[in-house]
């Protein structure tokens, strides 16, 4: 599916520099399937915008319905973690990815393809924040 999703990008105006190992983990909310998830690098002309609804055709393409429960199973979601632009901001996307400092199956991918990219709110580079997320801490005394 992911292979197939990538594919898509390009039929799009997205042209994909470079991929990320796919793993698996487990799912936020009700869902109870495992995902796959991986990151990649995209150079496109489009604005987030005009990409965020490339991306939201393609998902659709493969299955994905906008209606149904919050966080429940779905064939594919596609996201823009991080913009070379800095920050976007709109009613409808914003960029860096609201949750993506918290999340390791979005971190864990994007250390292979962008390990030294910055996020434009807090200046870590993304494996700052994947080793503030997998740090060993002291067990409370």
């Amino acid at each position: 599916m992911l292979g197939a999703a990538l594919c898509a990008l390009a039929e799009q105006s997205l042209r994909v520099i470079c991929v990320a190992p796919v793993i698996g983990s487990t799912p936020l909310g009700p869902s109870r399937r495992r995902y796959a998830n991986t990151a990649a690098i995209v150079e496109t002309m489009l604005e987030p915008r005009d990409c965020l609804a490339a991306l939201k055709m393609i998902e659709h393409r493969f299955g994905r319905r906008a209606q149904g429960q919050r966080w429940s199973a779905r064939v594919l979601d596609l996201d823009i973690v991080l913009w070379s632009g800095g920050i976007w901001q709109t009613r409808d996307l914003t960029i860096p990815h609201r949750e993506f400092r918290n999340r390791l199956f979005v971190l864990a991918p994007a250390l292979e393809v962008a390990r030294n990219w910055r996020d434009p709110v807090t200046a870590l580079t993304i494996a700052h924040l994947a080793a503030r997320l997998t740090r060993r801490r002291a067990a409370p005394r």
